[in-house]
């Protein structure tokens, strides 16, 4: 399937600047405002320092990066699509194994039928207003006497969950980081959610997983009001050997902020991936504050952030999304992540979600392990449900 992560695209070759990073992951503005200066005082004006000059050549590639065919030369991953299989297994069950149930045996699909059809669609999580359209667009093959067995009626469903999903890719959101040109560094992650929906584990996982894709990552803490935060994502960053930019809890989250850059800049960092408050009491003091570190983002680096990406967790459904259209007014959201898909027969969510909100899901959880983080493909995940 390719790499997990990449700002090039086509056939172009992917930056190998791999972390040289030995020091303790959790550094002190003091420390890095002295790496910063150290740096800069033997280093070349940003000016003079060429891009080709900051990264290995070709031909002798660091250790762990690997070489990338053409999307058009590469082979897809078999293991992925059973991997996708088995995350929506008790949704496949709770969904199409249901509706096999509620067809068998029939020769007609009558009005009964479709109250049931629809009753499971909805159990699933794929939301009231899909649900209805689907039924609306069985119903109408019916009486065109088009629908002749549960085959023609899972495929039917099955393309509309497509359509949803890969509608939503096409959308005004980040469908891939190669939308913003390589040369700009860092590319800069902010990462929200509510508390509990797996923001810190997901910052985690894509640091791992981009990192090990081959570049420079950085991660910044500027949840500064939970201090569990800063705890957890300290001991992802040393799993992962990536830095970790932090100050003591209750610090101005923009001012973590404005070190993280001045450290990635420092270190020609690849990506910066953000952490921000998981809070919603207070709406208006959350805006002000996202809004804030922005403008820094902004300030420091060209069109950043680049990325802005919300957290939800699939197991919590409705109320997930509940929590999603909350946080949609007050961050300017690019792209989902929807983590523990996995850990629910209601798997359906991803559908609703797409279709509500109208943002590409740019990554799924499908398991615990780092690498259980994939990139959201709409096509493997409905062929999961229904094959």
């Amino acid at each position: 399937m390719g790499l997990f992560w990449k700002r090039k695209s086509g056939s172009d070759f992917i930056s190998l600047g791999l972390s040289s990073y030995d020091e303790p992951v959790a550094k002190a503005t003091h420390e890095v405002e002295e790496e910063a200066a150290a740096l800069k005082a033997h280093e070349p004006e940003p000016a003079a320092r060429s891009t080709e000059a900051a990264r290995p050549p070709m031909e002798h590639p660091q250790v762990g990066a690997s070489f990338q065919l053409p999307p058009d030369e590469q082979v897809e991953d078999p293991g992925f699509i059973g991997r996708f299989r088995k995350a929506v297994s008790a949704t496949r069950e709770n969904l199409v194994g249901k509706i096999e149930d509620v067809v068998k045996g029939r020769k007609q699909i009558d009005a009964n039928t479709l109250d049931e059809l629809e009753e499971i669609l909805i159990s699933a999580d794929i939301g009231v207003q899909t649900t209805l359209e689907i039924i609306e667009d069985v119903r109408k093959q019916v009486d065109r006497q088009s629908l002749k067995d549960v085959d023609e009626l899972k495929k039917i469903i099955r393309q509309h969950l497509l359509d949803i999903l890969e509608k939503a890719e096409k959308t005004s959101g980040v469908a891939s980081e190669s939308s913003v040109s390589d040369d700009i560094r860092p590319y800069i992650m902010m990462v929200v959610g509510v508390n509990g929906a797996g923001k810190t584990t997901t910052i985690g996982k894509l640091a791992q997983r981009i990192k090990a894709d081959g570049y420079d990552v950085l991660i910044c803490a500027a949840d500064t009001f939970r201090a569990a935060a800063t705890d957890q994502l300290a001991i992802w960053a040393e799993r992962a050997g990536v830095p970790l930019i932090q100050q003591k809890q209750g610090t101005d989250p923009a001012a973590v902020l404005f070190d993280a850059l001045k450290a990635a800049k420092a270190r020609n960092s690849d990506v910066l991936i953000v952490d921000t408050a998981g809070r919603l009491h207070n709406k208006s003091n959350l805006m002000a504050e996202l809004e804030k570190m922005k403008r820094i983002a902004a300030r420091e680096v060209t069109r950043a952030p680049h990325e802005t990406l919300l957290v939800i967790d699939a197991v919590t459904g409705q109320n997930g999304l509940s929590q999603a259209r909350e946080f949609m007014k007050v961050a300017d959201v690019t792209g989902l992540v929807l983590t523990k898909l996995d850990g629910t027969a209601k798997g359906g969510i991803a559908v609703a979600i797409a279709k509500e909100l109208n943002l590409p899901i740019r990554y799924c959880g499908i398991g615990e392990k780092a690498d259980d983080l994939v990139v959201f493909d709409p096509r493997a995940y409905v062929d999961g449900l229904f094959e």
